[in-house]
C-alpha cells in the first residue's frame, strides 16, 4: 500500500506540471486561464499562440501522463499504474500549485492511455482525429473518446480494476467539459483555429 500512495503522490506531483501553462507563461508572460477559453490546454495555447506552441504544449502533456504510469509501474506493477493514471490526471486538472484550476486532462489521459494499452490509446486518437476533421470541435472529440473509451476497455477483456479505471478516467473528462458541452448545445462552442484578442474574458467560459 506505500508504494502505491507513493506512484499516486509521484502522479499528481507530475500532474502539476502544467505545459501549456508554461509555454504561455514563457512565450507571452500571461497567465493562459485568463484568456480564449480560460482552460490551461493545448487547444487554448493554440487560441493564443499558434500551432507550434500548442503542440509543445501538448507534447508535453502527454508524455506526463507516460511517464507517470512507467513510474507506477515500476514501483507497484499494474495498480501502482493505474493510481499513478488517476493521480497524473487529478494532478493536470485541479493542479495544487495553480490553486487548483488546471486543463481537463485530455492530453495527459492520452498519454496515460497509451502507456496502459496502446491499441486503445490508437484507436481513440483516430476516433478523435475524425471527428475534428468533421466538426473541428475538439472538445466534441474529447467528450465521443471518452465516453467510448469504457466500452473498449471492456471490449478487449481487461482486469476489473482497468474497468474500473476507465470509467473513472472518463468521467473526469466528462465533467470538466461540462461547460463545452452547454456551449456546443446552444451553438457557441470556439472551433479549431480561432483566436483570441489578448483581453481577459470574464463571463463567456468557465
Amino acid at each position: 500500500m506505500s508504494m502505491l500512495i507513493v506512484a499516486a503522490g509521484i502522479g499528481y506531483a507530475l500532474g502539476n506540471v502544467n505545459f501549456s501553462f508554461l509555454v504561455v507563461k514563457i512565450c507571452k508572460g500571461i497567465d493562459i486561464r485568463e484568456y480564449g477559453s480560460g482552460n490551461a490546454g493545448a487547444t487554448n495555447v493554440n487560441r493564443i499562440l499558434g500551432p507550434w506552441a500548442a503542440l509543445t504544449a501538448l507534447a508535453g502533456d502527454v508524455l506526463k501522463g507516460i511517464v507517470a504510469v512507467i513510474i507506477g509501474r515500476l514501483l507497484a506493477g499494474e495498480t501502482g499504474a493505474i493510481f499513478a493514471a488517476i493521480a497524473v490526471v487529478a494532478g493536470h486538472n485541479w493542479p495544487f500549485i495553480l490553486g487548483f484550476k488546471g486543463g481537463k486532462g485530455v492530453a495527459t489521459s492520452l498519454g496515460v492511455l497509451f502507456s496502459l494499452d496502446y491499441r486503445i490509446g490508437l484507436i481513440l486518437l483516430a476516433m478523435g482525429v475524425l471527428v475534428i476533421a468533421v466538426t473541428r470541435y475538439v472538445s466534441l472529440a474529447s467528450m465521443v473518446a471518452a465516453a467510448v473509451y469504457p466500452f473498449l476497455v471492456i471490449g478487449f477483456g481487461a482486469s476489473m480494476q482497468m474497468r474500473v479505471f476507465s470509467v473513472v478516467i472518463s468521467l473526469f473528462a466528462i465533467y470538466r467539459h461540462r461547460g463545452n458541452l452547454k456551449r456546443l448545445i446552444k451553438g457557441e462552442e470556439s472551433k479549431l483555429g480561432q483566436k483570441v484578442k489578448f483581453e481577459k474574458e470574464e463571463s463567456k467560459y468557465e
